[in-house]
């Protein structure tokens, strides 16, 4: 069987990261690389076996697979163009930087016989998945916090563009708008408060999250509180039950009224494994060679992006959002 064609757009960290991770699976070949940086879009070829392409849409055209890893704003305008030409497209988070964009990827990706997974690696990450796990097998869960900060907005340089990023929400927090999702449902409020300290956008939210099952949670993150560990973490409320995140790395949860406790520790996995982005890697494969549906939907991709936007909007006009 002929293997399958994949092209990598963008030859950052996140493209290296998972050339790294599909130079391994047998079924595909990496067949091209783009990158504005030629020097950049050569050193990933090289290391994959690829061949460098003159531009994005050369490459699509040659390929039967794209994974889109640039900077976040010029996701969109790629998307589109993959789903027109026919190609399984594989999206790095988040979808797009603004909802009309989102929804313009939604729509074009609905219709489509191909594959269109977003990159939310965390929804494969064996601490998520655990915790998903636990949740579905004990009592019911009560409430939740969520916390994502960032230590700061200074390197590397680019992250304190919100041209490049969209803005902060859009970088990193969104892992956690889609977290909340796949962990506890649909979200039908939200209400935050936003301020600015460090940097010229927003740079730090309190979030109130309401959801369908009468759940509720807050979100929490900064981009100006120093890298102290862990800078994300979740943790789920439950009738006496507490389950808490630590990052990637670990699971605890208490049970009863004694205090004892019991830590699942993920230290042996490989960061890759970790993280979540093996898994997700196979499962786009996975799905384009089986006819399946992408484990991270467009209306995924969409939801987050809906919810980072709602998040934006509260702190603007200091009213809640609403969700039909």
């Amino acid at each position: 069987m002929d293997k399958l064609k994949i092209g990598i757009i963008g030859a950052g960290y996140i493209g290296g990261l998972h050339a790294s991770v599909l130079v391994l699976d047998d079924r595909v070949a990496i067949a091209g690389v783009y990158d504005v940086i030629a020097e950049r879009a050569a050193k990933l070829a090289r290391s994959s076996g690829a061949t460098v392409f003159d531009s994005a849409d050369r490459l699509i055209d040659s390929v039967d697979a794209v994974y889109i890893a640039t900077p976040n704003t010029k996701h969109t305008e790629l998307a589109l163009a993959a789903i027109a030409k026919g190609k399984h497209v594989f999206c790095e988070k988040p979808m797009a930087t603004a909802l009309d964009d989102a929804r313009a990827v939604l729509d074009a990706a609905r219709p489509s016989e191909t594959v269109f997974q977003v990159g939310h690696n965390r929804r494969f990450a064996p601490v998520y998945q655990t915790l998903k796990r636990m949740i579905s097998e004990g009592s019911a869960p009560h409430s939740a916090h969520i916390k994502m900060n960032r230590g700061e907005l200074i390197e590397p340089e680019w992250v304190r563009d919100p041209q490049v990023t969209g803005g902060f929400l859009y970088e990193t927090t969104i892992h956690m708008f889609d977290m909340v999702r796949f962990l506890f449902g649909e979200v039908i409020r939200l209400d935050a408060i936003g301020t600015s300290h460090e940097y010229p956008e927003t740079d730090d939210f309190s979030v109130l999250l309401t959801f369908e099952s009468g759940f509720h949670a807050t979100l929490a993150s900064s981009a100006d509180a120093g890298w102290m560990f862990p800078f994300e973490r979740v943790e789920v409320f439950c009738h006496h039950r507490t389950i808490v995140t630590r990052e990637m790395e670990s699971i605890t949860c208490s049970e009863g009224l004694d205090g004892r406790s019991i830590t699942h520790s993920m230290h042996k996995l490989s960061k890759e494994e970790k993280w979540g982005y093996t898994q997700e890697d196979r499962a786009f494969v996975d799905a384009i060679l089986s006819g399946a549906s992408a484990a991270v939907t467009a209306t995924d991709g969409y939801r987050s992006v809906e919810l980072v936007d709602a998040c934006y909007r509260a702190v603007r006009t200091c009213e809640p959002v609403r969700f039909a």
